[in-house]
């Protein structure tokens, strides 16, 4: 299937064949149309309030002592850190279920050790599992193919054989047969015992596979060679992922092959749950319509280059529309080494992604934002504090999402649709209806031209009022400044920030009232504990809503 959008604006659908549904959500506004749609599909999960917070993760750290050199960085310059993600390398020989007990000799107790401290971590697992070990010493492989959970050649008999990250060759688990499910939780929770991480990343979850096909190749029929292909790699459904025709659970690859991570995502939701006692963290890397309900998502495998860095504005607004709020980029790029002023126009733009994460590849020079010196740490530290001090608003804008399905990023299109000129703005994006954020996208730049809708528009730092309405100004961004605006008639409750979120929970909050032109203002605040199951199916919350006026005031 290929679907073209066209600026007429109208789509095109070219297909071989099969039943076309369709689902018209009718609005009238923006936001009404993804309330409709996540009803559909499942509303977004409601988050932990400690993965709000900003995380550090990288490919290639190679030992704990990197990694300890790196979050001892990070703390001897005050940047709010809230979690720390593992990486393959943390894993013996790129085993699922292990832990490298050489290069990362003491990581259980060093995980406890950030604990303390107050942070989370976690920990990446892939959906291929080595075939090859020696007999009777790897359990993962042994447990799935007595219990029968792979995904199946054509014959739906021998278990599929590719080859991925781990040595020898790798069979896939089938997350669509109810066993591969009950196999899957009790190693999660096996694992949990070894450690104890607070949330799992699940990569590679397309399925990826390093060939085309699995071995000896895709027989020449029909369902592997189809009369029509879209442009795809090298114009094939098996390149780098298994053939059309494997067997899964629910019936050949061809049919879900799309549902893959999808179907992963929901048993790793639980299994987190019921391995933590807590708010699942899942973060995948593959995602289907529905997804939202249980994990989030990041835009994959980025590049250190500033087109990457505008283009994820675009994909943290479609994300929204898709109904998984919780999405963020690889901040300063994961591909190629970064440069200071990228990586710093990154950290700030980052500081206001929902998932807030700067990620690194293999090989690649070290990209976090202590490692660059004092300057770069001293202004990510202080847009990270502008993030921490808004996150009451933003954890208030999640909980409207789980509630009614609204976006928590949306463009201006969505609060000005009668604005023609709102219409392709991709370059500055809201928080909620409130809170607009203006980055600097291109090199060698120290202002930018931003759009203000018909609305009070106050500067976030020096809190008057612009003159602009309804048309361009150009705002002085220093390299130490990310261009931040508050619509008036609008209450965003804040937090006095800390290093962590587990520190900054317990500081004194306040209130930014930004008045429209009548006087008035109005806003909400949801607070829970922040990490317990269904707070809000339970009834096991706080809820404020406050209005502002000249005349009177409610709080």
């Amino acid at each position: 299937l290929d679907v073209t959008l066209s600026p007429n604006p109208s789509l095109t659908f070219r297909t071989i064949g099969g039943i076309l549904d369709f689902y018209l959500f009718l609005g009238p506004t923006p936001e009404n149309v993804i309330q409709q749609y996540t009803e559909a599909i499942g509303r977004p999960h409601m988050p932990a309030y400690w993965s709000l917070g900003f995380q550090l993760s990288r490919w290639g750290y190679g030992s704990l002592d990197v990694l300890k050199k790196t979050v001892d960085r990070m703390h001897r310059y005050d940047i709010p850190y809230d979690v720390q993600h593992f990486d393959i390398d943390y894993m013996e020989r790129r085993l699922d279920f292990t832990y490298d007990k050489v290069n990362f000799a003491g990581l259980p107790e060093y995980i406890q050790e950030l604990k303390k401290k107050g942070m989370h971590n976690v920990v990446i697992l892939d959906p291929f599992i080595a075939k090859d070990e020696e007999p009777g010493t790897y359990k993962p492989y042994e447990l799935g193919q007595e219990m029968g959970v792979w995904v199946n050649n054509s014959d739906g008999v021998t278990p599929a054989v590719g080859e991925a990250w781990p040595p020898g060759k790798s069979v896939f688990p089938d997350y669509t047969n109810p066993r591969t499910v009950e196999w899957w939780t009790q190693l999660c929770l096996e694992f949990k015992d070894v450690l104890d991480y607070d949330g799992i990343w699940i990569d590679m979850n397309e399925p990826s596979n390093f060939l085309r096909g699995q071995y000896p190749g895709c027989a020449d029929n029909e369902i592997n060679n189809p009369p029509y292909i879209p442009s795809i790699s090298d114009r094939s459904l098996a390149q780098k992922t298994l053939c059309p025709d494997s067997k899964t659970y629910l019936g050949e690859h061809y049919n879900t092959h799309s549902l893959f991570g999808w179907s992963q995502t929901e048993p790793t939701f639980n299994v987190v749950q019921q391995a933590t006692g807590k708010r699942a963290f899942v973060l995948s890397r593959s995602t289907f319509v529905g997804s939202g309900k249980h994990g989030g998502h990041w835009l994959g495998d980025n590049f250190s280059q500033w087109k990457d860095l505008r283009r994820s504005v675009i994909g943290i607004l479609e994300f929204n529309l898709f109904g998984i709020p919780y999405i963020g980029a690889d901040i300063c790029g994961f591909n190629y080494n970064t440069t200071y002023e990228l990586c710093l126009r990154w950290m700030q733009l980052g500081s206001f992604y929902p998932f807030s994460r700067n990620h690194n590849a293999e090989g690649n020079s070290e990209q976090d934002p202590a490692v660059f010196g004092a300057e770069f740490a001293r202004i990510s530290r202080a847009t990270l504090r502008i993030r921490y001090s808004l996150l009451p608003y933003l954890y208030t804008l999640f909980f409207e999402s789980h509630v009614h399905g609204n976006t928590v990023v949306r463009s201006l299109m969505h609060e000005f649709t009668s604005d023609q000129e709102t219409h392709g703005i991709d370059t500055a994006f809201l928080w909620g209806p409130a809170f607009m954020i203006a980055p600097v996208l291109e090199e060698a730049t120290r202002s930018v031209d931003v759009y203000f809708p018909e609305a009070q528009w106050f500067d976030y730092y020096t809190v008057l009022p612009s003159a602009w309405k309804k048309n361009y100004a150009t705002v002085s961004a220093p390299l130490s400044k990310i261009p931040l605006f508050i619509r008036g008639g609008y209450i965003l409750p804040e937090q006095a920030p800390a290093t962590t979120t587990t520190k900054s929970r317990l500081n004194p909050f306040g209130l930014i009232i930004a008045l429209d032109e009548q006087g008035e203002a109005s806003g909400s605040l949801f607070w829970d504990d922040g990490d317990s199951i269904d707070t809000i199916e339970k009834e096991n919350y706080f809820l404020a809503k406050y209005t502002f006026s000249k005349v009177s005031s409610n709080m």
